[in-house]
């Protein structure tokens, strides 16, 4: 399928000024930590939950907080939910801590100033925020200190990557490591510099798998998102694909990267030269990734932001092994029915015969592909399944692709007791009822299509 007025970056303007500006982020999963989730669907009963905190295109004195239980479909929690007492919120990074609180760490002044501190702020339900201190990085001669990000790591030390220039080269920044002394995250360690990555490279943003400590990091010459690798957090890294390696274009900045529920990892970043924000998915390792695609509801609103994901009570709950039929959330007298092996959505009523009901009936067992996830057999015990983007029913024929291409994970629908149901394989991508026919098509973020991609399980008509 194909996928679905540029705005200058702080990074343009200082270009303007014949200035290298930039900003090092770096953060990953939270391993370990309340509040993390793993690499599966949520169970049921519950909900996958991202979380972004972004400072706007037109007001960086603001941030705004959005939720998403797909990582596609962002929606606002709060809108001005943090304002600081004076000065400036930019980059703002969020992650949770042990003590169950939330806590943003960001830049304070805009491009144009000298800014040696950064911002810390609190809260317990990720909508009202509580300013708690400014710190001032303690670096000799220090002009700049932009883009804080936290990064804990599997040790459970929570730490804060901070991009730092000197005042006789105010544009040039580095990465540095500072580490928390407290659990109060009140008191830091002295700056470390992540050998490696090399000066003039920014919004360095950090994943860890294994023991190896993966690199995203702009390069501001070439204007290009790199791709390092380490085995410690503060390196020396090696930085191995340059380039357009990954196919997302040049002006591009902010990256972000968040495992999902199927195992795949997504990048988003900001297309400052075009004023879209992106994101792009990988399979292989971070080897290759999708073509970028422009992130609904927010590219455009939301500037440099990172993304938490949390498992969360209170997701959509379906009993397994047992038959049920699905109705239209927005055309109530319509249900899901097998026709000639595609999947539509005719009138079905008490005087439909009896084909017809066993036909709009279906089994529900677990995921194929991920048990937490869901399957659907017809009455001749076919499975529901994508193929080129229709939905149709076919026999199992034991294959991975089969598994994956029939599994999909509940989201919560648009009405009470309705669920929306994504692709397991084609993140962000839902049963979808068009002219009355069931497709796979990735979500526009509107309330249409989240409408017409929400069914609720009934009783079976069969």
């Amino acid at each position: 399928m194909s996928t679905r007025p540029p705005t200058p970056s702080r990074r343009a303007l200082l270009r303007a000024m014949a200035a290298l500006p930039a900003s090092a982020v770096l953060l990953g999963e939270l391993p370990g930590l309340a509040g993390t989730a793993l690499a599966a669907a949520p169970p049921s009963g519950s909900a996958t939950r991202y979380t972004i905190v972004p400072f706007l295109n037109s007001n960086d004195g603001t941030v705004n907080v959005y939720q998403s239980d797909d990582a596609t479909d962002f929606r606002l929690l709060k809108s001005s939910a943090f304002t600081r007492p004076s000065n400036r919120i930019r980059d703002a990074s969020v992650f949770k801590h042990t003590d169950g609180y939330y806590y943003l760490t960001y830049t304070t002044h805009t491009w144009q100033d000298v800014s040696t501190t950064i911002g810390f702020a609190r809260s317990s339900d990720r909508a009202n925020w509580t300013f708690l201190y400014d710190y001032t990085v303690p670096i000799t001669n220090l002009s700049r200190a932009w883009a804080p990000e936290w990064f804990v790591d599997s040790d459970g030390s929570v730490n804060v990557i901070v991009s730092c220039s000197v005042t006789n080269d105010e544009w040039i920044f580095t990465p540095y490591r500072l580490k928390a002394t407290n659990s109060a995250l009140t008191a830091w360690s002295s700056p470390v510099v992540l050998s490696g990555i090399g000066a003039n490279h920014i919004d360095t943003y950090i994943v860890r798998t294994g023991s190896t400590y993966h690199a995203f990091t702009k390069n501001e010459t070439a204007k290009y998102i790199e791709y390092a690798t380490a085995s410690s957090l503060t390196g020396p890294y090696t930085i191995s694909r340059t380039g357009d390696w990954a196919g997302w274009g040049s002006y591009r900045e902010g990256p972000s990267v968040i495992q999902l529920d199927n195992g795949g990892w997504r990048i988003f970043f900001d297309g400052y030269g075009d004023g879209t924000y992106y994101y792009s998915d990988s399979y292989d390792a971070f080897a290759t990734w999708s073509a970028p695609t422009a992130l609904p509801v927010v590219s455009g609103t939301a500037r440099h932001f990172t993304v938490i994901k949390e498992t969360v009570s209170g997701g959509p709950s379906l009993a397994k092994n047992v038959t049920r039929s699905f109705q239209s959330a927005n055309y109530s007298t319509r249900y899901w029915q097998a026709q000639s092996s595609l999947l539509n959505l005719p009138v079905v009523t008490g005087s439909s015969t009896a084909a017809e009901k066993s036909a709009s009936t279906f089994t529900v067992v677990a995921g194929l592909a991920d048990s937490n996830g869901y399957s659907f057999r017809d009455a001749s015990g076919n499975y529901l399944r994508h193929w080129d983007f229709r939905a149709r029913f076919d026999a199992n024929d034991g294959t991975s692709t089969f598994a994956k291409d029939a599994t999909f994970i509940a989201r919560t629908g648009s009405s009470s007791g309705a669920i929306r149901w994504e692709s397991y394989n084609y993140p962000g991508y839902y049963l979808r009822h068009y002219n009355y026919q069931l497709r796979v098509e990735r979500t526009a973020g509107t309330d249409l299509f989240r409408q017409d991609s929400s069914f609720v399980p009934v009783g079976a008509w069969g």
